[in-house]
This record gives structure tokens, sequence and C-alpha cells, in this order.
């Protein structure tokens, strides 16, 4: 994927409405209001992670069904035709790409094979989770205008971390959200200056009617 830099830089708005970490900003509780309102939702998340001299890129497919049920399959790049299913707890029931794929294990949440390079396990990577960050993590946040991203009109969150030891090394995240559907668009991360996450959000669509059947585990 490309990462237009340059199109976040011009993104920036000039109103900017400081918001404590506890969650207070508009946008946050907008997205509540909104989460609220569905059962499931289902998407496709482009992702590029940086980890010292190390990158990944892959595609994914998620489906979500409140309260815990996650699946989840990577559609391109490291791993691809992998997946695994997340229904609570500690454990992962998951499958390997190509002739592997009949082959289901349960693994542990947190091992290799089903976390992202920079360890992002198969629940973290939830939108609900990813906005909870906005809200819990001690830092300064602001609200501002995010202008349009593939046509749609945004609000931008941009957290400044109080101690990036403590957020693995992230000193800074920002989160565009749709001023339409509330819902997230894009994310980016950095670790100082440099870019360690960039992931975007495609083919959002919620309350699909998705079952306990659709997360075997």
């Amino acid at each position: 994927m490309k990462h237009a830099l340059p199109l976040f830089a011009v993104l920036v708005g000039a109103n900017c409405v400081a918001a404590s970490a506890a969650g207070q900003a508009p946008a946050i509780l907008a997205f509540d209001q909104a989460f609220a309102r569905v059962s499931d939702y289902t998407c496709v998340l482009h992702t590029y992670e940086a980890k010292g001299k190390q990158t990944q890129d892959r595609v994914y497919q998620y489906s979500f069904m409140k309260p815990h049920y996650v699946k989840t399959l990577i559609l391109q790049g490291d791993g691809e035709g992998s997946g695994g299913v997340w229904v609570g707890g500690d454990q992962v029931s998951g499958h390997l790409g190509g002739i592997l794929s009949g082959i289901h294990m349960k693994i542990d949440l947190h091992d290799r094979r089903a976390v992202s390079l920079r360890g992002v396990t198969i629940p973290q990577a939830l939108l609900p989770r990813v906005i909870d960050e906005y809200g819990t993590i001690p830092g300064r946040l602001t609200q501002s205008e995010g202008g349009k991203i593939g046509g749609v009109e945004t609000d931008r969150l941009d957290l400044k971390v109080a101690n990036p030891a403590l957020n693995h090394g992230v000193s800074e995240q920002i989160l565009y959200l749709s001023k339409v559907t509330h819902w997230p668009i894009r994310q980016i991360m950095y670790v100082g200056t440099c870019l360690v996450l960039d992931e975007s959000v495609d083919d959002l669509r919620t309350n699909v009617g998705l079952t306990q059947t659709d997360f075997p585990f």
C-alpha cells in the first residue's frame, strides 16, 4: 500500500478541541453512540507495520459479533490464507494458509503465529478497541477537522502519549473517523519521527446478521 503521509499533513484543521484522555473527545462519544446501535460488523483492514528494520504489509478480513466473537483471515501479505477465531479468553483457534489450511489448532492469544509484526493480537485490532485506546492511554488528546479521506469528511484525533515506554514505544497516534458514520477510517502511529503503523479501513458493513456459527472454535 502507498503511505500518503503528505495527505495527513494537509488534513489538519485550524479548529482544534482539547480533550482529556478520559475519552471526552466528541468523536469518541459519537462513535460510542454509533457502536451501541450495532450487533456485528465486517471490514477489511489494510495494514503496514514497522519494527526496527522489519516491515509487514497485510490485508485482513475481520468479522465481529457482540459481545466478544472475532474471526480474521489474512487476505494478502505475510501469512496469506491464515486465519483465526477468538471467542474470549486467552486462546485462538486458527489455521495456517496454503496446503495446511485444513489443519486447525488452538494456540495462545499472544503466540507469534497469532499476532502481527508489532505484537497486535486479534482482539486488539478490533475497531472499538482502537477507539478505547484514545480514551484510556495517558497523554494529551486533541480533536480537529480531518478534511476528506476518500471523499469522506472526517474528524481527527491526535494523541501525544505521556509515556511512550508504556505504549510499545509509540509516542503519537492519529485517528481519522467519518463524520457520517463516526467509525474509524484510518490510523497512523509514530515512534518518535518513525512511522510504525499505517492502517486503513475499507468495506465496513454493520448489522450483517452474523451468528455464533460464523465463529467456529
